[in-house]
């Protein structure tokens, strides 16, 4: 039971880090940004992009924690 409530955790917390990584803006022009000037290039983030962050850090984390514990088959009762 509480492997199987543990996976189903693991699944949500994985397509919950897809969702927050897509919802981060994009960091740089790419190559067109190479020519363009450096001022923009060390802007502090916002508070919204501030709490994604820590979201997406967060979920990391429980998503890993998850994975391991599975994996490892510590709670593997018999």
């Amino acid at each position: 039971m509480l492997i199987s409530v543990l996976s189903w955790c693991w699944v949500v917390s994985g397509l919950l880090l897809i969702l927050l990584i897509l919802l981060h803006s994009p960091k740089g022009d790419g190559m067109g940004g190479l020519a363009a000037s450096g001022s923009s290039m060390f802007t502090s983030a916002s508070s919204a992009e501030a709490s994604l962050n820590r979201a997406t850090w967060t979920c990391l984390a429980i998503f890993l924690t998850l994975a391991v514990i599975l994996s490892a088959r510590w709670l593997n009762v018999n």
